[in-house]
């Protein structure tokens, strides 16, 4: 293999405290080593010639992608593949096996598309067959979150920062009186959860992006409950405010999903970009905590009697993780999670666990260009299931109706790229994952309905859509 140019040291600003020295590692993108590297034998167009096709999905040598990787470092002599271990970094080897699985996935999406339902017909899956039904068609903006009140009336967040409450498909005017919302980048009104008492106690919570001293130039997530009364929003209590030293211009990274159970909310700060923020416990970014309803800490939270720790923190080393739901039979703790170009997670919570952000990662960055080497290292949780190519994972729940019966506990993750996935957990891993849609827009958030439905909410067409069964 020829080089081509003189190799540099790979450096990132925010991974300076990676154990990255002494790696020689070129700035190349992917598709740039590729062509460099691999299409010679393989084909500009992975179409094979002294070597094979690689973007048919026909791995002879292994197909998972630690396989992949040690074709690509140590060769296969005998066929006449060379090694490239001592040309190629870990980084680099790892961004070509991104790269030629966001091919495979090209190509299987092709030849093998998932379904693309249309209104009224029937759409065949594995365990069920369904039809798609149109619950809110028109006057959404930005649709981010949905949930429903024990009487079956909905409330809906759109970004820009309205609630409003839907009974059960007319959208009347936004409730009056929410808090200021900053629409940053990816930053908005967000999540919305009613209390599990709310029969009794009427608390509904927001978390959204709050807006330093009512400026728009910089924001951070907020927590807060209050209570509807006359259309308007009323009995407002700060569940989670941040200082203002974790305040950021960044637009991006908010994570922000919320989930209550056995008496604790548990709720999500992305990382905002700052990476290695994520492994700092004394920094709320990139974590998913743990508190009572009122946000009181609990006692027993992993890092509450540390010095210095924020003590709501329940588990660190998380990017930008936008789903979340209990699993009712274990009262388990689910989540998925951006990762950056490739490498989106479905992971299992524990306590005081570290998700490895951005240490470990099964992705590269969005230029091409490799992050980092290692997907496992010891200390670090691997994901019960990951994809790459990113599916933009947004919006997680844990099938709980009687509608369709073959579905019951399943988890339907969604993603902005418009798949949703059907998870089947077995003795605590992921044994299946079927794409059950595509096609109707960016998936952001799925629910449970009192109905037995499942719910969907979409941006581009902006709208609220429920599967039902097809008989």
């Amino acid at each position: 293999m020829r080089t081509g140019r003189r190799a540099w040291i790979y450096v990132s600003l925010a991974l300076t405290a990676l154990p990255l020295a002494g790696i020689q590692a070129r700035q190349d993108k992917a598709n740039e080593l590729y062509l460099e590297s691999c299409a010679s034998c393989h084909g500009a167009n992975f179409e094979g010639g002294l070597g094979g096709n690689l973007a048919d999905g026909q791995w002879k040598h292994g197909s998972a992608d630690s396989d992949i990787s040690r074709v690509i470092s140590q060769g296969l002599p005998n066929l006449g593949m060379p090694s490239f271990e001592k040309t190629l970094s870990a980084e680099q080897i790892r961004s070509l096996v991104v790269y030629l699985r966001e091919k495979e996935k090209e190509t299987a999406s092709q030849t093998s598309p998932p379904p693309r339902p249309t209104e009224g017909d029937v759409v065949k899956s594995l365990e069920h067959d369904y039809k798609v039904e149109t619950v809110i068609k028109e006057g959404l903006r930005t649709p981010w979150s949905l949930a429903f009140l024990p009487d079956g009336r909905q409330l809906v967040t759109e970004r820009p920062g309205a609630l409003r409450m839907v009974d059960p498909t007319l959208l009347p005017e936004p409730i009056s009186g929410t808090p200021q919302v900053v629409e940053l980048g990816q930053g908005g009104m967000l999540d919305v959860i009613p209390s599990p008492d709310f029969a009794k106690d009427g608390w509904i919570y927001l978390a959204f992006a709050d807006p330093l001293d009512g400026e728009k130039k910089s924001a951070m997530l907020k927590i807060v409950r209050g209570r509807i009364r006359d259309q308007a929003w009323t009995d407002e209590e700060v569940i989670f405010q941040a200082a203002p030293d974790f305040y950021s211009p960044a637009g991006h990274h908010f994570g922000t999903r919320m989930a209550f159970d056995s008496g604790y909310l548990y709720f999500i700060v992305g990382e905002r970009g700052g990476m290695m923020e994520a492994q700092d416990i004394t920094r709320p970014n990139g974590k998913i905590f743990r508190v009572f309803p009122d946000g009181r800490i609990p006692e027993d939270n992993p890092f509450a009697a540390q010095k210095n720790a924020i003590p709501g923190i329940w588990s660190y080393g998380h990017r930008n993780p936008q789903g979340l739901a209990i699993d009712p039979r274990d009262h388990s703790l689910y989540a998925t999670e951006h990762g950056p170009r490739g490498g989106d997670e479905f992971n299992i919570i524990r306590k005081g666990a570290n998700y490895g952000w951005p240490v470990i990662s099964y992705g590269m960055n969005y230029d091409g260009t490799p992050l980092t080497g290692l997907t496992e290292k010891p200390g670090m949780e691997q994901p019960l299931a990951q994809w790459t190519p990113s599916i933009a994972a947004c919006g997680l729940a844990c099938y709980t109706g009687d509608k369709f019966p073959n579905w019951k506990h399943d988890f339907f993750a969604g993603g902005l790229r418009g798949e949703l996935h059907r998870i089947r957990i077995q003795n605590g891993k992921a044994i299946s994952d079927e794409i059950i849609l595509s096609g109707l827009g960016r998936i952001r958030d799925v629910r449970n309905g009192p109905d037995g439905y499942l719910y969907i909410v979409l941006n581009q067409p902006d709208c609220i859509v429920r599967l039902v069964p097809a008989k």
